[in-house]
């Protein structure tokens, strides 16, 4: 079967992509990283009103995994999954504002806690937030909470597709660098990408990409667990981390280049809303239970 978008759903990806590609999303996400939240609180006010924290309640998850890819390709910055993912679900309607939830043991800490409006621990909110905690992507910043809810399985699921989403898009993001890269860096009179070596270790991400993405799609039209989708775009997002920190060499180690952004973002959202290794026990139950 071939999925294909419909021109609604193009027609709402190419609006999100219109807006974030004007907003001056690294900017964004290095202030965000800086505890300067003013600027990513401005593009998440303009995101909702394009009816991103709407799609969970309003739209289909199709809708949502186009939206997350996105906002994964332009590292957007924010408590999205939470606030437009899970927590519309899991109260049964749209949250107003900034939200965040924690919801132990798989999502142990509440992701920006310290700019949402409203923190939830489950269903319920939180009693307190602690102290942050360190995460390897600074955009993503992490509060210990106290309270105690109920968790919601179907919730659970439209986040962690959200996320796979999120790390599909940020794995295109990183490729297309990579591949504007070797283009351009010249060692021994030649482009590096005229290498077969690198053309090689590109190739591999492009299909790794290219096979992660019908199951992000088969999750959001409920063909597919979503604890495949997350595993396939984890293992997709991951390699092109690790290719594209490769291809650039040792620029690609330092923070001050955008790269780092996605980089991080990737490694971090591998073990978000689970980690791989539950993921994977979760598919064996359901193709033995």
């Amino acid at each position: 079967m071939k999925f294909v978008l419909d021109a609604d759903q193009r027609d709402f990806a190419a609006s999100l992509d219109a807006l974030l590609s004007s907003s001056e999303t690294v900017a964004v996400a290095r202030s965000w990283a800086d505890g300067d939240s003013a600027p990513g609180l401005r593009l998440w006010a303009r995101l909702a009103e394009q009816g991103v924290l709407s799609l969970a309640t309003d739209a289909t998850p199709v809708e949502l995994a186009v939206a997350f890819e996105a906002l994964g390709r332009y590292a957007v910055p924010g408590p999205w999954v939470e606030s437009a993912a899970y927590l519309p679900v899991a109260l049964g309607h749209e949250v107003e504002g900034v939200a965040t939830v924690a919801l132990p043991p798989h999502v142990p800490y509440a992701l920006d806690a310290d700019v949402a409006d409203q923190v939830y621990v489950g269903d319920s909110l939180a009693t307190e937030v602690g102290d942050l905690v360190g995460s390897v992507d600074r955009t993503r910043r992490l509060f210990s909470v106290a309270g105690e809810g109920r968790s919601d399985d179907a919730a659970f699921d439209l986040a962690v597709l959200a996320t796979s989403a999120q790390l599909l898009g940020a794995g295109e993001r990183i490729l297309a660098d990579s591949v504007t890269y070797v283009k351009q860096r010249k060692q021994f009179g030649r482009e590096i990408g005229s290498y077969q070596a690198i053309k090689h270790a590109l190739a591999d991400v492009r299909i790794a990409l290219d096979f992660a993405r019908p199951l992000v799609l088969g999750a959001a039209l409920g063909e597919v667990p979503a604890s495949a989708a997350k595993v396939a775009a984890g293992d997709a997002a991951y390699l092109a981390s690790r290719t594209g920190l490769q291809v650039h060499g040792a620029i690609g180690y330092t923070q001050e280049f955008d790269l780092s952004l996605w980089i991080t973002k990737v490694r971090a959202l591998v073990t978000a809303w689970g980690t791989p290794a539950y993921h994977r026990a979760r598919l064996l139950d359901e193709l033995v239970g």
